[in-house]
C-alpha cells in the first residue's frame, strides 16, 4: 500500500477556477467539486504551492493575495482537511528565483518546515511548470485537464510522464485512493 507523505497542490486551475491573474477575493472560486473531491483524501496532508507572478507584474497587491488565502485555510479547516501550509512565490517570469514553478525552491521549504519526505510525495497541477517540478523531485504528477491541463497534456503526448492524467481533481483523487489500496 503506498500512502504519499503529502499531497502538494497548484492553486489555480487545480482548485479553483482561473480567470487570469485573481486580484480579489470576489473573484476566487473553487471548482464545484474541489472539496468533495479533497475529503476522499482526508486522511493525507495538503500543501499549497502557487506562483502568483501578479504580485510582481503590479495587478495583485499583497493583502488581496493574502486575503484570498486566508478564505483558502478557513475554507480547508470547514472542509477538515490538513493544510499544511501555502507556499507563494510572486517572482516575475524573466526575474526568477529557486523558488518559482518549476524550480524546487518552495518544495524545499515545505520539506524542511514540514518535515515532509518529497520523494514520496505527490503533485497535482494543471501546467508544465507543475509537471517539471514533480518529475525533477521524483515525485509521482498527476496533471488534471482543467485549467491549462489541456495544454500541458498535448505537451507530454510521447513522454512517460506525468504519473497519470485525470480530467480533473475528483479523479485524481480516486485514482490516489486506488494506488493507496494497493
Amino acid at each position: 500500500m503506498k500512502k504519499y507523505d503529502t499531497i502538494f497542490l497548484d492553486r489555480d486551475g487545480t482548485l479553483n477556477r482561473d480567470p487570469g491573474y485573481i486580484n480579489h477575493l470576489k473573484d476566487f472560486s473553487f471548482f464545484d467539486f474541489t472539496f468533495q473531491a479533497l475529503r476522499k483524501l482526508s486522511d493525507n496532508r495538503f500543501c499549497i504551492v502557487t506562483n502568483q507572478s501578479g504580485v510582481s507584474r503590479g495587478i495583485i497587491a499583497l493583502p488581496a493575495l493574502e486575503n484570498i488565502h486566508q478564505y483558502v485555510r478557513n475554507s480547508f479547516k470547514d472542509n477538515g482537511l490538513n493544510l499544511l501550509s501555502i507556499y507563494v512565490c510572486t517572482d516575475h517570469p524573466d526575474k526568477a528565483t529557486h523558488r518559482r514553478k518549476p524550480n524546487i525552491g518552495m518544495f524545499e521549504e515545505a520539506a524542511k518546515e514540514q518535515k515532509i519526505n518529497l520523494g514520496n510525495s505527490v503533485m497535482i497541477g494543471d501546467s508544465i511548470a507543475d509537471m517539471k517540478v514533480a518529475q525533477a523531485l521524483g515525485m509521482d504528477g498527476i496533471l488534471v485537464k482543467t485549467g491549462n491541463g489541456l495544454k500541458t497534456e498535448a505537451h507530454y503526448k510521447n513522454e512517460d510522464f506525468p504519473t497519470a492524467v485525470v480530467s480533473d481533481l475528483k479523479e485524481a483523487a480516486d485514482w490516489i485512493l486506488v494506488r493507496e489500496s494497493k
